[in-house]
């Protein structure tokens, strides 16, 4: 079964509301809408019934779920995390789950060498970011920071550092490497979700549905009125 896994990929993470099915390390279809405004909790479900019409599967047809775990907006994971646990339990799938930060480097071709750090935008001057090396290989961890002059400072020998991603053009204001190279059109797509989630089965590298929590990084605090 595993050469021909059937996943359904979902990717909600930031305004990118996407939804994919691979098979294999394939994408069948992909259906996203990039919105300003947050359409997750509409757009999901039509996306996801849309894609298995386009692939002419069914939800019989799937060997697991897959989706983006995070860091990330609080109610763009909810969203997606929720309808995948359900998805698992009403279908009786395995949940497996992506790192958002390694799927957006996934989408950048880097030389021997190079180094991909895929970065999104948090409040104020934070980021949230990692690492991965041109293999994709996480070289360091994910983490929330502030970004300021000194930010990834320890990269600055790596022939070509590529930033990537909604949080890159706070770095470009402020980090000043010769060797960095910006982008922030980069956004996190179901469709780069596809090779990490067939590895993933492959090693049987899954969920426990009942206790899987999206991966926030930071506490989310909701900002209530002060007492008079």
């Amino acid at each position: 079964m595993a050469a021909m896994a059937r996943i359904l990929n979902l990717e909600t993470a930031t305004t990118n509301c996407s939804v994919s099915i691979s098979e294999g390390n394939d994408i069948i279809c992909l259906k996203e809408n990039n919105a300003v405004n947050y359409s997750h909790s509409e757009q999901l479900h039509v996306f996801i019934k849309e894609a298995l019409e386009e692939a002419s599967f069914s939800f019989s047809d799937l060997d697991a779920i897959a989706v983006s775990k995070g860091p990330g907006s609080y109610t763009g994971l909810r969203i997606g995390v929720s309808a995948a646990k359900g998805l698992c339990f009403s279908l009786d799938l395995p949940l497996i789950s992506i790192p958002t930060l390694e799927s957006m480097a996934n989408q950048i071709k880097a030389s021997e060498g190079e180094v991909i750090i895929p970065v999104l935008d948090a409040r104020r001057m934070e980021v949230y970011s990692s690492v991965y090396n041109s293999v994709y290989q996480e070289i360091r961890a994910t983490k929330a920071e502030v970004v300021d002059e000194n930010s990834f400072k320890e990269f600055g020998s790596y022939p070509k550092v590529h930033v990537v991603g909604s949080g890159a053009e706070k770095c470009k204001e402020t980090v000043q490497h010769s060797n960095f190279v910006f982008d922030t059109s980069v956004v996190p797509s179901a469709r780069e979700m596809a090779r990490i989630a067939f590895q993933k089965f492959q090693e049987n590298s899954f969920e426990d549905v009942a206790y899987f929590e999206p991966y926030y990084l930071k506490d989310f605090v909701l900002q209530g009125k002060k007492n008079s």
